[in-house]
């Protein structure tokens, strides 16, 4: 066989990668190809002579990450994982979208190895990769460049760049003058309903400039590989911002769809594919064709990086860092013990939720040693403000105190960006009712199962004059809904120190609901961390068999408290006894065994749920329950919850009514 030169093989390989994105999304019926077909050659630079990768250790802590934030490109990424040897099989790039696929539709972290993060709805892979490169810059100058030293790279479209995130997290990373974070815009002029200028004519360097990051407008050099390793060198010696490529691509190129709609959200057709095909130099007839030599200039490719994360043990071994603290920082938990700092609250006493987790953070920071905290504005109004932080800045990168300005959207995305990277444990704040500003970031977290911590304050129409528009009615049960994501809404300041020590030690993302105004501390919370990790206990049983069972979540238990007393004393009525339960978290409880459950919730006694909160979902543990399903009121968060009925003579005479009706 007569040898072919470095400059044909990459060439070749360059096309072979074009033929997989025609071949995987016809053969699927379903796909993207015209982008992968565009960035084949930018993607063979980085993969091939710029990251520093090593697909024999994928999670190698300091490999440079790759995030394709227009996720709908998903071949080209498959294409080279597979043909760089991070274990994806040509078959797996024939079963693209398939059910059980290794190659879904849109890349997902922990399914397919070399898969940074999960990345489909456009922007949030932006915010992403702002999070990496903010933990990167953390951690370099937490332990030191010579165990943290690489960078982030994202490539992003037209999509990424409309959708409000990535204003949000641009602005940010512009602010806090993230280096080392490369960023190349695929502007290829085109969307799915036809033309980008049909709603977008922004000038995309000028609006990065003015962000403050580093841009270069590239032209047509999509087919240049020189052209754009020198650009990508360029960007990544720019250590005091971030850096923003744009690239005027082809979509479809070369085939006859190019620069069209079509190219971007549907398969070419088999005709276009064997034109296209004999266009490029590749048999027209043969699908998934990836020749011998190619594969292995590829896999000599993907080798490289074996003896680059071989010196790297070497030096970690060698540095003089604090390996425990490494150790757990990158597992995102707290050092052996660290639970036992933890305060316990007095009985009686009086105390915002929040406040406590204020409390709980301060105790145990220094414990876990990668824990940065920060607020979309309201810092101290969340519990996150850190009594010994210092602000994340270009003049102190080490800060632990991150503000992330009134950017509840991205601090999400950047949250999660930040988990996934390795080595940070975020905790973020904001009011509840913003979390639905938040909530696609919340929702990719979950989905990856990313270990991040919201502190969501401000929980309930108990807020008060900021009415309606600020005080959460719906939101609770949405994000109950939402699969993958633990919610914990403690009844009072020693339940809020549990479920602290839940979410540190837990993997995935956990939900604080914290309240903003003041609890009293509930006898028994205290020794109460059982039955708060199980989801929910009984706090006070009755003194014999109960006639009805009080459950309420977060400033309603101690109404229940207080109604079974009134319930105790029999006036109106007979006297009835009833046990109290905290069920904190739903997710949680749902795990545990139905013996358990039945301990917690009997069969066959009535049970009243109290939550100032909208009455979906109960009906899967109680026969009735005193909710809100309407907006709020702007006055006195107490004058807003009586006139709501949430007073203990109400809960005592709805408990009344739910006996009355259940008996025979």
């Amino acid at each position: 066989m007569t040898r072919v030169s470095d400059t044909d093989i990459e060439q070749l390989g360059i096309n072979v990668v074009r033929g997989l994105a025609m071949d995987a999304p016809q053969k699927a019926n379903s796909g993207h190809p015209g982008t992968a077909m565009a960035l084949a050659p930018l993607a063979h630079v980085l993969f091939t002579r710029i990251m520093r990768h090593d697909p024999a250790d994928p999670s190698w802590p300091d490999r440079d990450r790759f995030v394709l934030s227009n996720g709908h490109a998903s071949i080209l990424l498959y294409s080279f994982l597979f043909l760089t040897g991070y274990g994806l099989s040509l078959e797996d790039i024939r079963r693209f979208r398939q059910w059980g696929s290794k190659t879904p539709g849109h890349p997902e972290v922990h399914h397919t190895a070399g898969v940074e993060v999960t990345t489909g709805p456009l922007g949030q892979g932006f915010a992403n990769g702002v999070g990496m490169g903010l933990a990167e810059r953390w951690l370099r100058a937490r332990f030191g460049p010579e165990v943290v030293d690489h960078h982030t790279f994202v490539v992003c479209s037209d999509g990424d760049l409309m959708e409000g995130i990535s204003h949000e997290a641009a602005s940010l990373a512009g602010h806090l003058g993230l280096g080392r974070l490369v960023y190349v815009y695929d502007d290829n002029h085109i969307t799915i309903d036809g033309p980008t200028e049909l709603a977008y004519n922004d000038d995309a360097a000028e609006r990065f400039s003015a962000y403050g990051w580093h841009t270069e407008v590239l032209g047509e050099v999509a087919n240049d590989t020189e052209v754009l390793e020198s650009a990508l060198r360029r960007a990544m010696a720019v250590e005091d911002r971030p850096s923003m490529l744009v690239l005027r691509s082809h979509i479809g190129w070369p085939s006859s769809a190019q620069d069209t709609p079509e190219a971007h959200g549907d398969p070419l057709g088999e005709d276009v594919v064997r034109q296209t095909k004999q266009i490029l130099g590749l048999p027209p007839d043969e699908d998934f064709w990836v020749p011998e030599e190619v594969l292995a200039y590829y896999r000599s490719c993907g080798e490289r990086g074996r003896a680059l994360s071989t010196q790297w043990r070497a030096r970690f071994e060698a540095a003089p860092i604090d390996k425990t603290a490494w150790a757990a920082a990158q597992g995102g938990r707290g050092l052996d013990g660290w639970e036992t700092k933890l305060p316990t609250f007095e009985a009686g006493a009086m105390l915002a939720t929040r406040r406590a987790l204020n409390q709980c953070i301060d105790a145990s920071a220094e414990l876990i040693p990668g824990l940065v905290v920060g607020s979309a504005d309201l810092t101290k109004n969340n519990g996150v403000k850190l009594a010994n932080g210092s602000n994340q800045s270009t003049d102190d990168p080490g800060g632990n105190q991150v503000h992330y300005g009134i950017r509840e959207h991205t601090m999400g995305g950047i949250m999660t960006g930040m988990a996934l990277h390795g080595g940070v444990l975020p905790v973020g704040g904001t009011f509840f009712i913003f979390s639905d500003y938040m909530r696609p970031a919340v929702r990719l977290a979950a989905l990856s199962q990313a270990h991040v911590v919201y502190s969501w304050t401000h929980d309930s129409v108990g807020l008060g004059e900021d009415g309606p528009t600020h005080q959460p009615v719906e939101q609770l049960a949405a994000m109950r809904a939402m699969p993958g994501l633990r919610v914990i809404r403690p009844a009072d300041a020693n339940e809020t120190a549990h479920a602290w020590r839940i979410a540190i030690d837990s993997e995935g993302p956990t939900g604080l609901l914290l309240t903003r105004q003041d609890l009293p501390v509930l006898a028994g919370t205290d020794s109460a961390y059982e039955g708060v990790r199980r989801g929910g206990y009984v706090l006070r049983p009755a003194s014999g068999p109960p006639d009805v069972v009080l459950v309420g979540t977060g400033s309603e238990v101690q109404l229940c408290l207080a109604a079974t007393r009134l319930l105790g004393q029999g006036s109106p009525g007979p006297a009835l006894s009833a046990n109290v339960v905290s069920l904190p978290c739903w997710e949680l409880f749902a795990l545990q065994d139905e013996a358990y459950r039945h301990t917690v919730l009997p069969p066959g006694v009535p049970v009243l749920a109290v939550e100032a909160a909208a009455s979906l979902g109960w009906e899967r543990y109680a026969d009735d329950s005193l909710s809100i399903d309407h907006f709020g009121a702007s006055a006195p968060g107490a004058v807003v919850l009586e006139h709501f009925g949430y007073t203990a003579d109400n809960v005592a005479a709805r408990a009344r009514a739910l006996v009355e009706r259940s008996r025979p």
